[in-house]
């Protein structure tokens, strides 16, 4: 039946092929024109399935707060004149945005491991109702579908943090049981956000655009409040952990000349996560793992005198960055010994690592330093 079926289409192209063309010409416009066709299908299903989703958030919401969804609708109408004040004067926006903890537009509010200066204080910090019901306008995100895909779910994840802040105050009533029963919701828009951001930071540029760093603060902050992060962690946990082996893979690989700026923003970003202490123990794991890796390449080829790729060498040294500062903060914070992390990875690390050191030392004498102060952390808690 196949065969007879394509021997139809055969005789059929042939018979209404317009003059002045082949067969084979004909056969290749037609093949375009179909394969057009089915991008066009692919995303309206996108656009609609985009449409569904931004539904289900706002649904969510309502049931969670009708209150709250009900103050909003009312400022809507005042939305796009806050958004035009922002174009005027892009400070304004920024001020509204202190419920998140981070100025989308001043990248010296982090420290060195990317962390808002009024971060934690922002967390404990319940004003007016007044203050907390003005309508906070989404982000101005009409350049490129890639950019408008990151708005949904950050207008949806912000609105779920304004909410809980309302609801711990007293301002608010809430009932975040209905997340158990939509876990779709959540677990997409989260999907969404860790996908749109893994995107941007392909290509990372300098500075950090605006829209990044509020995405990141959104994110940090849901896994980082008690009442909401259960729901997302439990529902994203293997998405979070593909998304900081991705951030990793992204400092290891990129391999132009001016990118140590750029990668600052991606490094800063694992620094914010490794901040969650239910995420910490797993990115420290990843990162002695592709310090160690790395470690005994280089020894392998400083042994044969072989080459090796100095890309990498220079972008280890943002991963073990990222890793001395998150085991020194844990025990400067909690004044414990980091020897619980890493697991079966801190026993890799450790294991020869002294020989490691003492052959790599003369050549690669910053290279062996790190790993020591590394070593030392693992081992004793505290830096010698």
């Amino acid at each position: 039946y196949l065969k007879i079926s394509k021997l139809a289409l055969a005789f059929a192209i042939i018979h209404s092929k317009p003059p002045g063309k082949s067969s084979k010409e004909y056969t290749e416009y037609l093949a375009k024109t179909v394969s057009k066709q089915d991008f066009g299908w692919k995303w309206k299903v996108e656009v609609l399935e985009a449409e569904v989703l931004r539904l289900r958030q706002e649904l969510l919401l309502n049931r969670i707060s009708p209150r709250f969804c009900l103050e909003n609708r009312k400022q809507d109408t005042s939305a796009e004149n806050l958004l035009g004040q922002e174009s005027v004067n892009p400070t304004s926006y920024s001020s509204q945005l202190q419920d998140s903890g981070c100025d989308v537009c001043n990248d010296s509010a982090f420290d060195s491991l990317g962390t808002a200066s009024d971060f934690h204080q922002s967390e404990h910090n319940v004003n007016t109702s007044k203050h907390w019901l003005e309508r906070v306008p989404p982000l101005n995100l009409c350049h490129t579908t890639k950019e408008q895909s990151l708005a949904a779910p950050m207008h949806f994840l912000r609105s779920l943090l304004e909410i809980r802040k309302l609801s711990e105050g007293g301002i608010l009533q809430a009932d975040f049981s209905k997340l158990e029963n939509d876990s779709f919701t959540i677990c997409n828009s989260v999907s969404q956000l860790l996908d749109g951001l893994t995107f941007f930071y392909s290509s990372p540029k300098f500075p950090a655009p605006s829209f990044l760093t509020e995405g990141v603060c959104v994110l940090i902050s849901l896994i980082t409040d008690t009442a909401l992060s259960n729901h997302v962690l439990k529902k994203c946990f293997r998405k979070m952990e593909e998304f900081k082996k991705n951030l990793i893979q992204i400092i290891l690989r990129n391999r132009s000349v001016n990118r140590f700026q750029a990668l600052h923003s991606v490094s800063q970003t694992l620094g914010l996560v490794g901040k969650n202490y239910v995420l910490r123990n797993s990115l420290v794991s990843l990162l002695l793992s592709e310090v160690r890796q790395f470690a005994e390449q280089l020894l392998q080829a400083h042994q044969v005198q072989s080459v090796y790729d100095i890309s990498q060498y220079e972008n280890m040294f943002l991963l073990c960055t990222i890793l001395e500062e998150l085991l020194q903060n844990e025990t400067e914070e909690s004044n414990i010994s980091s020897s619980d992390y890493g697991g079966e990875e801190k026993i890799k690390f450790l294991k020869n690592l002294d020989q490691i050191i003492l052959h790599l030392s003369d050549e690669f004498p910053l290279f062996s330093l790190y790993l020591w102060r590394v070593s030392v952390l693992l081992n004793s808690g505290q830096m010698q």
